[in-house]
């Protein structure tokens, strides 16, 4: 072996060593993820029998009553995981503690169902100036970029816009959230004829991302359907 193979060889062990890290959950060597396979394989995943639009779980797969009976304005959504523990821990470490890592890790866990999405477009649910100089950037901006490196579709975070500050959602009931968001979304873009993906990191009421589908669709958009990290069951 040469010299210069030698010297290869121990940068490439070196830089190993130095990317390993401990898996967030339970504390094991994961490489150069943030959690190890047997915890990854442990978070609680969504049925597969859920409401193909709203994706709530269904006896067979089937459209839910409650999407029947007042249709949203997006078309589909696809979601990987429960919002549940550990789930929920790894989301609000992502968002609050600024652990950018587990949002491209998260992000990459989405594209087995990004390849299920009709989309040629994606856009990361808007964050109100305000609250995106709080947190110091947008989760949904973070678990767009693998899925756009991978899937080939351009990211568009320009031509839709959060421009009313409203109460976080996460502090309302449930039946005051539709009310809390009417209005809040602005978008300045032709999007006729465009299939376009909405990414975030967490569904619960949907009542965010229904009200932005439906400024996307007032302005022309084909279809919408809704990428989420997890989707949160009614309690």
């Amino acid at each position: 072996m040469s010299i210069l193979t030698q010297s290869v060889e121990y940068i490439r062990q070196l830089a190993g060593q130095l990317l390993e890290q401990d898996c967030l959950l339970c504390g094991a060597t994961s490489g150069s993820t943030p959690l190890c396979a047997a915890c990854a394989d442990d978070l609680p995943r969504l049925p597969a029998l859920h409401c193909p639009q709203c994706a709530l779980p269904t006896p067979h797969g089937e459209r839910c009553g409650r999407c029947l009976a007042k249709p949203p304005h997006y078309d589909a959504t696809f979601a990987t995981f429960i919002y549940d523990f550990p789930l929920n821990k790894l989301v609000q470490s992502f968002k609050y503690a600024h652990r950018l890592s587990i949002g491209a890790w998260l992000g990459q866990q989405l594209l087995a169902s990004a390849r299920q999405c009709n989309a040629d477009l994606i856009m990361p649910l808007p964050l109100h100036p305000r609250r995106l100089a709080e947190r110091g950037f947008n989760q949904s901006l973070e678990l767009a970029r693998p899925i756009s490196a991978e899937t080939g579709w351009p990211i568009d975070y320009q031509s839709c816009s959060r421009i009313r500050h409203t109460p976080a959602q996460a502090e309302l009931p449930w039946r005051e959230r539709t009310k809390n968001i009417r209005g809040a979304f602005h978008c300045n873009t032709d999007l006729a004829g465009r299939n376009i993906a909405i990414v975030d990191d967490v569904m619960t009421t949907g009542a965010s991302l229904n009200e932005c589908a439906r400024t996307l669709k007032l302005h022309g958009a084909a279809q919408v359907s809704l990428l989420v990290v997890a989707r949160a069951l009614p309690k």
